[in-house]
């Protein structure tokens, strides 16, 4: 919508603070590189105090990405930002507390790779889904991780050492199963938004793959990134822009984009009703009849989603339609890539009523 900013962000990233290999510098120098207008560091179970800030142009905040370290197998993962607090003390019981407390402390939580497969090619690598539902009081899902993603194509030691050197030939998009999930929870009535992100390890002992480093912070912040759209325009001031990317990212004024294969940036997602306008994240009160307008960047392939269900599908750079309908309406675009059909653009929703 016309007032307001587009950012571009990727918000789940490891340092040395955990399982990572570069310093909170180093990642706020790749992202600023890669032309990320935010990063977020959400190391494991631990929240390293006095590094927020600008570097260069590039803001880096702090989060923590939480789990039940006592718990086997390792599962649960929850990304809390904004808490403002070490929440790892409240990871140890029940994820409901925890979600609970990060709240009453002022932060909000997303689902890390709720859906999660595994590599059997090390203990490393086994799935991490979230198992405990049903699960209240979280602000979305992280639909889309790229190392999610990548850990999952490991099946063999040949296949590996292939896409630690091209990892671009397996990224496809969500996994169907996570995409079912998000439109199962919002049939249910829960206000989800979406999330993507690089997972980002960097050059680490974890993730050398056969001789070959595998993805790096660089290439990733390439890749798989989340935009959101502030109220006003970021100043250079970092507590008042924290708190503007922080409000955009809980309202779910949100896309995930793969910008790999061309920048999402210019997407739009409008419905208007009369008066009424609303876009990603946003309620639309009809007054009438619904139109619904979505503009790309680049020639892609269209999807427009009613609760759940494919209402159209368009091959070009805008969709102008006209309903009645109410009802959870999201937008998935495909675009070619390296000769395959690869997932590009997809919004949080818009809720119509």
């Amino acid at each position: 919508m016309e007032s307001y900013r587009e950012y571009l962000g990727n918000p789940h990233v490891h340092s040395i603070y955990s399982d990572g290999a570069a310093s909170h510098r180093e990642i706020a120098a790749a992202a600023e590189d890669a032309g990320l207008h935010f990063v977020i560091v959400t190391d494991h179970n631990i929240r390293a105090e006095g590094l927020e800030g600008y570097y260069g142009r590039t803001l880096l905040l702090v989060g923590e990405e939480l789990h039940n370290v006592c718990r086997r197998p390792s599962v649960n993962h929850l990304l809390v930002y904004g808490a403002e607090h070490e929440m790892a003390p409240y990871a140890f019981g029940n994820t409901h507390t925890l979600i609970r407390t990060a709240e009453a402390r002022g932060g909000f939580c997303y689902l890390a790779h709720p859906i999660d497969k595994s590599s059997p090619l090390s203990p490393d690598w086994r799935a991490m889904p979230w198992v405990d539902w049903p699960v209240k009081g979280i602000t979305g899902l992280e639909v889309w991780n790229f190392m999610s993603e990548f850990k999952g194509l490991l099946w063999t030691r040949a296949v590996a050492a292939i896409y630690a050197r091209r990892p671009a030939w397996g990224i496809r998009g969500p996994q169907r199963a996570t995409l079912r999930l998000w439109d199962e929870l919002l049939s249910r009535g829960e206000r989800l938004a979406a999330l993507g992100s690089a997972n980002a390890h960097g050059i680490s002992e974890k993730w050398r793959l056969f001789g070959h480093a595998g993805p790096s912070y660089p290439y990733l912040f390439q890749c798989i990134n989340t935009h959101i759209l502030t109220r006003e325009a970021l100043s250079g001031e970092a507590t008042r822009d924290k708190a503007l990317i922080y409000a955009a990212l809980r309202a779910g004024r949100t896309w995930v984009g793969y910008d790999l294969p061309y920048p999402t940036h210019g997407f739009r997602f409008v419905a208007r009703s009369g008066a009424a306008r609303a876009t990603v994240g946003e309620e639309l009160r009809r007054l009438g009849a619904i139109n619904l307008e979505i503009d790309l960047p680049a020639p892609g392939e269209i999807h427009l989603l009613r609760d759940g269900k494919r209402m159209l599908q368009v091959n070009g750079t805008k969709v102008r339609h006209t309903s009645a309908e109410p009802g959870i309406h999201r937008v998935e675009v495909y675009r070619r890539y390296q000769g395959r059909k690869v997932g590009w653009i997809f919004s949080s929703p818009i809720y119509i009523i």
